[in-house]
């Protein structure tokens, strides 16, 4: 298999991924597969890059930004506008990285070998790239239809039912602004943010207590097992 990878026939393939316009969808798909193993081994949050994207209709103007004083609300209205809303924005990223790679590759694979130099190649390949990223936009937002009442439920359910249970730490720590902690369900088990109050720290493996539900950060706030039974 190895030997097929570094194989000249493999040279063609190399040359596309790591030249534009694909090279800027192969970054995007490096950055959330690295972010993926990341999460798994509980260094990152599993939704780090989440934000409160409302359900329904809404409509984006010029002033969506002026009431809150940040761009955030303008990137969550353009999410929702786009039908990217209703699950963890790091799923819709990974969907659109990997639809657009897909679509960028093929695309230069059969149109740049009758194009004759370079400079014409980066002119075809601007509209190649627009073109990819729309369609894979048009692509991810269909593809997350079916995941997003599963993600309501799960926020909307799991919330009143976990508070005074037991969870293990599953990050490699938990303080008051980062934490991960696994809560067994009787089966692959169920993944929450958490928080600590003040400087209390946890190390991988420490038994929590869920306390209460932070809205605001979409995470619990946990004390140790042995506190919570004293």
């Amino acid at each position: 298999m190895f030997a097929i990878l570094l194989s000249d026939k493999m040279d063609p393939f190399y040359q596309n991924i790591a030249s534009f316009p694909t090279l800027f969808f192969t970054l995007l798909l490096a950055l959330t597969t690295l972010y993926w193993l990341s999460a798994v081994l509980g260094v990152v949050d599993l939704d780090i890059l989440d934000m409160d994207i409302p359900e329904g209709d809404l409509e984006i103007n010029g002033d969506l930004t002026n009431d809150t004083g940040t761009g955030a609300n303008a990137v969550a209205g353009l999410l929702l506008k786009l039908g990217l809303n209703g699950v963890p924005l790091t799923v819709s990223l990974s969907f659109l990285s990997l639809f657009g790679w897909l679509i960028c590759y093929f695309a230069v694979h059969f149109i740049f070998p009758f194009i004759p130099n370079e400079i014409i190649e980066y002119i075809v390949g601007l509209p190649i790239l627009l073109g990819s990223l729309a369609i894979s936009i048009l692509m991810t937002a269909q593809v997350i239809k079916p995941l997003k009442p599963f993600f309501a439920n799960m926020y909307k359910n799991s919330i009143k039912n976990v508070l005074g249970q037991t969870a293990i730490v599953r990050s490699l720590r938990l303080d008051a602004s980062f934490g991960e902690v696994l809560l067994a369900d009787g089966g692959a088990g169920l993944i929450f943010k958490a928080r600590t109050h003040g400087d209390e720290t946890f190390k991988k493996g420490d038994r929590v207590v869920l306390l209460e539900y932070l809205k605001d950060q979409h995470a619990y706030r946990v004390i140790s097992e042995t506190d919570f039974l004293n």
